[in-house]
């Protein structure tokens, strides 16, 4: 204790002591810079030169040191191959037949995370190969998951024409969607509200499945279909000429065979 109380006691004088130390620099700085004034005017341009010449060089290597080492090696991160399903529940049989149960998580984890990523796959795979002349990218293809259940899984496909129209397709549940499209059709007053303010959203429906289109001039149309209590599907649309153009691409999806797939039905 009396070490700790010690070391408070240091550490509260340095502080005291530093304002001091501080300005005792601050006045040296001041009379080293008069002195270089006065041996200016006698003639002394060379030696003051020098002396700031050398300060700054001092000055620049200090700062170069101080931001540390520029990594230039390094050969990444490598494509790891999604988690096996069976061998991380035979993971999870052993380690709770241990009571190792957060080992026991951890693999059930990522099963499912496997289970996931197998049917997110064969979702994409079911999506039409083109929409209304634009073609799917499947370079751009997703399939992310990152928790348990449907929480955090998105499945993405891209359309394109090679120019400036664009279709990209999002399934799953994605918060910026899921949230809207849940405000907007279970508060009649958050419908009427928007309908009034802004009559650049309104409600329509894909299929049979209730959604909204929203038109916005820097991003396009954005349309969104409720598959489930969580669960959408999202059309961002560039470049599209009408909203009935946008209606007639999103048709061109199954929505019943994507909400069978994912167990909405």
């Amino acid at each position: 204790m009396k070490k700790v109380i010690a070391c408070l006691s240091a550490v509260v004088l340095f502080s005291c002591l530093a304002p001091q130390v501080q300005a005792q620099g601050l006045l040296k700085k001041l009379k080293d810079k008069v002195n270089d004034k006065v041996n200016d005017l006698k003639g002394n341009n060379n030696s003051s030169s020098s002396s700031t010449s050398n300060s700054d060089n001092n000055s620049s290597a200090a700062s170069n040191n101080s931001s540390g080492p520029v990594n230039r090696t390094g050969a990444g991160l490598t494509n790891t191959a999604p988690p096996d399903v069976l061998s991380n529940i035979a993971k999870a049989e052993t380690a709770s037949k241990d009571t190792n149960y957060s080992q026991v998580r951890y693999a059930l984890q990522q099963a499912i995370m496997g289970v996931e990523i197998q049917l997110g796959r064969q979702i994409l795979q079911s999506l039409p190969n083109t929409v209304d002349g634009l073609t799917k990218d499947t370079t751009k293809n997703v399939v992310s998951s990152t928790q348990f259940g449907w929480t955090n899984m998105t499945i993405q496909a891209v359309y394109s024409d090679g120019k400036d129209k664009q279709m990209t397709v999002m399934i799953g549940n994605i918060p910026m969607y899921a949230s809207l499209v849940g405000m907007y059709f279970n508060n009649a007053y958050v419908q009427n509200n928007m309908m009034e303010k802004n009559p650049n959203i309104k409600q329509v429906q894909v299929k049979g499945e209730k959604a909204i289109i929203q038109f916005d001039e820097s991003t396009g149309y954005s349309l969104i279909a409720q598959m489930g209590q969580s669960t959408v599907i999202a059309w961002q649309c560039v470049n599209f000429a009408t909203e009935d153009e946008v209606m007639k691409a999103a048709e061109s999806f199954d929505i019943t065979g994507i909400k069978k797939l994912m167990g909405e039905q």
